[in-house]
C-alpha cells in the first residue's frame, strides 16, 4: 500500500436486509445516501488515524474495488473515512472517532 491508502474488507452481505421491527427490505429497494462499514486490512505508510482490524465508515458511492487473490476489497484515502470506531480504548475515550 502507498501513502495514505486504506485497503479494506465489507462489513455483510449486500442482499436483503431486515429492520428491526422484522420487515424484509430486498437488495432491489431504492435507499438514500448510506454510508457502509468494512474492516481494514492494509494501510499505506503514511496513514496516521487508523490500524490494521479497525472498523471505519465510508461512502460507498465514492469507492473503488479491487479483487485480490479472488477477495473483492475497496481502496480508500484516507481523507475520505468519515468515523473509525476502534476496539483499542483509553483514559475515558468512547472508542468511536468522528
Amino acid at each position: 500500500m502507498l501513502h495514505d491508502r486504506v485497503l479494506v474488507s465489507l462489513d455483510g452481505e449486500e442482499g436483503e436486509r431486515r429492520s428491526s421491527a422484522g420487515i424484509v427490505i430486498p437488495a432491489t429497494a431504492a435507499m438514500g445516501r448510506r454510508l457502509a462499514w468494512a474492516r481494514v486490512v492494509a494501510l499505506g505508510a503514511n496513514v496516521r488515524t487508523v490500524e490494521i482490524g479497525d472498523r471505519v465508515l465510508f461512502d460507498p458511492d465514492d469507492k473503488a474495488e479491487v479483487e485480490v487473490r479472488s477477495e473483492t476489497y475497496v481502496l480508500l484515502r484516507e481523507r475520505d473515512l468519515h468515523a473509525v470506531a476502534s476496539e483499542r480504548l483509553s483514559d475515558g475515550q468512547t472508542g468511536l472517532y468522528l
